[in-house]
C-alpha cells in the first residue's frame, strides 16, 4: 500500500521524531511512505476559534496537497487534526458556499486516518509485539485525547495496541477520560482554567507509578509534559507511535 504522511504542524515543528516513527511502523509492514510536499496546517486552531474565512486558504491548501491518486491512504500522528480533516474541513467548504472543495475535501476526509485507526481497522494489527516488533520495557499510563475520544470514536484502539508492545506494564489512569486542558487556543485564552485541569491530570499520572504517560496527541503530551516538568515529577510524556516503533533492538529511551 503507498500512504501517505500528514505530519501536522505540531510534530513537524516539535517532535520531529514521532513522524519518523510513524513512517518506521509503516515501512516495517512493507508498505511505501510518501510526503506531499505542499502540506501545511490544516486549520483546525482557525476554526476552532471562530475564524472561517480566515481558514479557507489553510483548508484549500490541505486539499489541494491531498487531493491525489498518488496514494491509497493517509495518515497522521494526530486524532486532533485527523478530526479536523474528517469533519471540520467540508463543513467550513459548505458554509462559505464552496462546494466543489466540500466534495474534494470530503474525498480526502474519507481516505485519511489517525494511526491507530489505520493499523487496527486497515492493517489489521491486534498485537505490537507479534506484529511490529514492539518493545518498550517501561510502566506506562495513557491518556486519551479529547477529539480522538469524541470526534473519531477511537475507543480503546491506542491503548489496546499499547497493552501488547513486549515488556510493558500499563497501569491505568484515573479519570482518564477528563480533558488535560490544551484545547488549542483554550489554554491562552482560558489559562487559569486550563492549569487546574492540567494540575489535575498531572496529579492522576503521577498516582499511576508509570515512568511515561503515552498519548495520541502531540499537542496534549507536550501541554502535560510541560505540566509534570515544572513539578519536577519523574513521569515523562511519549508519543503511541515512538512506543510502537520502539523494539528490543532500538529501545526508544525516556
Amino acid at each position: 500500500m503507498r500512504i501517505a504522511l500528514f505530519a501536522t504542524c505540531i510534530v513537524d515543528a516539535m517532535y520531529p521524531q514521532t513522524a519518523k516513527s510513524t513512517v518506521k511502523i509503516l515501512e516495517r509492514l512493507g508498505h511505501e511512505v510518501i510526503f506531499p510536499a505542499g502540506q501545511a496546517c490544516c486549520g483546525q486552531m482557525h476554526m476552532n476559534s471562530g475564524y472561517m474565512p480566515e481558514a479557507l486558504p489553510v483548508v484549500e491548501n490541505h486539499v489541494r496537497a491531498f487531493d491525489t491518486d498518488d496514494y491509497d491512504v493517509a495518515v497522521a500522528p494526530s486524532g486532533s487534526c485527523v478530526a479536523s480533516v474528517k469533519h471540520q474541513h467540508a463543513f467550513l467548504a459548505d458554509r462559505l458556499g464552496k462546494p466543489e472543495l466540500k466534495e474534494r475535501a470530503t474525498a480526502v476526509g474519507k481516505r485519511t486516518y489517525e494511526l491507530s485507526q489505520l493499523l487496527v481497522d486497515v492493517l489489521g494489527i491486534t498485537n505490537a509485539a507479534e506484529q511490529l516488533g514492539s518493545y518498550f520495557p517501561e510502566t506506562i499510563t495513557y491518556h486519551p485525547s479529547c477529539h480522538g475520544m469524541r470526534l473519531l470514536k477511537l475507543g480503546d484502539r491506542q491503548l489496546d495496541l499499547l497493552k501488547t508492545v513486549g515488556g510493558i506494564t500499563v497501569n491505568e489512569l484515573p479519570e482518564a477520560d477528563q480533558c488535560c486542558g490544551f484545547g488549542g487556543t483554550f489554554s491562552i485564552k482560558n489559562p487559569d482554567v486550563s492549569s487546574a485541569m492540567l494540575d489535575d491530570k498531572v496529579n492522576n499520572i503521577c498516582s499511576t507509578g508509570a515512568s511515561a504517560c503515552a498519548g495520541g496527541d502531540a499537542s496534549c503530551l507536550m501541554h502535560i509534559g510541560g505540566g509534570l516538568s515544572r513539578t519536577g515529577a519523574k513521569p515523562k510524556t511519549l508519543h503511541l507511535a515512538d512506543i510502537l516503533a520502539s523494539t528490543m533492538e532500538e529501545t526508544v529511551a525516556l
